[in-house]
């Protein structure tokens, strides 16, 4: 027997806690007791899961109070107030370690917030602890596994932060993304998440990357918005980037049209079931009026595709080349690190100044090219991979492999990195009884809009499920 629990995108509910504030205000449920309930959670999912690094209890709990004091008195500080929050373990906490996914690094302890955290806290979430990482947030697997099958992965390098939301720990928690650390485990885990637009919230100490994004995972739109909000109301965005645009409410369904449907290097590498489950979601689009374009039916569409010719290598050259410094600083310090990350600072020592600003032109041709589409279409539509979760297995690097990853296959989530733009991560499918998810692609600042089309989507479109069906006994376990 396997730890496999077949997932189904009709039925499947992930936590959600905006439906429960109103309960919180009449007194008949209390931030505290919804904190039980995932502590409780926790408990049960986590020992196969493995989604936490750290955590910390008693001080939730003794948050959840506060909170509980704030509802009483009608007083709740936001949206967000009680509301119990994990945060990858890339991001600095002043009262947690964080060990960046390092081996023997894991109690290196925090002494700080970074802005999206302390924007939680000012908001009244609940932090209750650091969800695991890959080691540096690459590709090397973490020991985290994937909440609806245990062989496979929860995808990466947000591999705790998805898997917690999948296997229902928490309502919503914060995760990263310079590839495709977002959207890819969100599709794998059954989640809502967005990849914002580039500096729409403050990374805080992360500023080292020109592709990097803080970004949320969520059991539901309404959460994900609510948490997105707060960290940009309070944060702002990075140094020099006007922040995240939208009102606090998350915005009604808004029908899309036209969709402009994104291929990029992910489509030749996608099965035929997989193919199958997408199509039909593009069916049942057409059906409600929305025009769905195609590479074919025109000219800039075609142009953009070209421009995403392998996103992998272009990724892995410029992750390479800022990687550099702090990787060369990291190398002293652990003799602990994975062959995938020391191959990347080979790649980088061997790269010149000129080969980074090659990368650089070929980034902000596809940025040009994409722009170009924005008359054409309201956004761009893919799959979040090319198939579901892939079975666990160490990471084989392979000479020349421009971006190597034992975490799943990344190349439908590289081009919004690459462009810069937001991404959502919507569960639609089910592949052979495993999560797999619908990405939409906005233009830059289109945030909010975005998150209109992806409720419209959830309102209208009815959840695919393609594949065998795993069997089960009488006890729910897969055979």
């Amino acid at each position: 027997m396997s730890a496999a629990m077949p997932y189904d995108p009709s039925t499947f509910r992930g936590l959600t806690f905006h439906d429960a504030v109103s309960a919180f205000l009449e007194g008949a449920d209390s931030p505290a007791a919804y904190l039980e309930r995932c502590i409780a959670g926790i408990e049960q999912r986590d020992p196969t899961v493995r989604a936490w690094q750290a955590l910390r209890i008693d001080a939730a709990r003794a948050d959840a109070q506060e909170a509980n004091r704030r509802y009483r008195a009608g007083t709740p500080l936001s949206a967000i107030d009680g509301m119990p929050i994990g945060i990858k373990d890339l991001i600095q906490t002043r009262d947690l370690p964080t060990g960046e996914g390092i081996e023997g690094n894991e109690s290196s302890q925090g002494k700080v917030d970074s802005a999206s955290v302390q924007a939680l806290r000012a908001a009244g979430a609940v932090i209750l602890g650091k969800l695991v990482t890959t080691e540096l947030g690459g590709g090397h697997p973490s020991v985290t596994t994937n909440p609806f099958d245990a062989s496979r992965t929860p995808g990466g390098s947000s591999s705790g932060s998805a898997a917690a939301i999948g296997a229902r720990m928490l309502p919503a928690a914060i995760g990263t993304q310079v590839g495709g650390s977002i959207i890819r485990p969100a599709g794998y885990c059954g989640n809502y998440a967005i990849k914002p637009t580039f500096g729409a919230l403050n990374r805080g100490e992360r500023q080292g990357s020109s592709q990097s994004c803080v970004g949320v995972h969520a059991g539901s739109v309404e959460d994900l918005w609510a948490v997105t909000y707060e960290i940009g109301r309070r944060a702002g965005g990075d140094p020099g980037h006007p922040g995240l645009f939208g009102a606090a409410e998350a915005p009604r369904g808004s029908r899309p049209s036209p969709l402009v449907v994104m291929e990029s290097d992910g489509w030749q590498q996608t099965d035929a079931v997989t193919r199958d489950a997408f199509m039909q979601v593009l069916d049942q689009l057409r059906e409600q009026g929305v025009v769905v374009l195609h590479r074919r039916d025109d000219p800039y569409i075609e142009a953009f595709e070209g421009s995403l010719a392998n996103a992998a290598g272009l990724v892995g050259r410029i992750l390479a080349f800022e990687n550099r410094w702090a990787l060369e600083n990291l190398v002293r310090e652990h003799a602990t690190l994975s062959d995938s990350t020391l191959a990347s600072l080979e790649r980088a020592r061997a790269m010149t100044v000129d080969d980074y600003r090659l990368a650089l032109r070929e980034r902000s041709h596809a940025q040009q090219r994409f722009s170009a589409l924005a008359p054409i279409g309201d956004a761009l539509i893919s799959l979040t991979a090319p198939g579901p979760a892939t079975p666990l297995q160490p990471l084989k690097y392979v000479q020349g492999d421009p971006l190597p990853s034992g975490t799943g296959n990344p190349a439908f989530a590289l081009p919004a990195s690459l462009l810069l733009a937001p991404a959502l991560a919507v569960p639609l499918l089910a592949i052979n009884a495993l999560p797999l998810g619908i990405q939409l692609i906005g233009q830059r600042h289109d945030d909010y809009r975005l998150v209109a089309f992806a409720r419209w989507m959830v309102e209208r479109v009815t959840p695919v499920a393609v594949g065998e069906r795993l069997n089960q006994n009488l006890s729910g376990e897969a055979v």
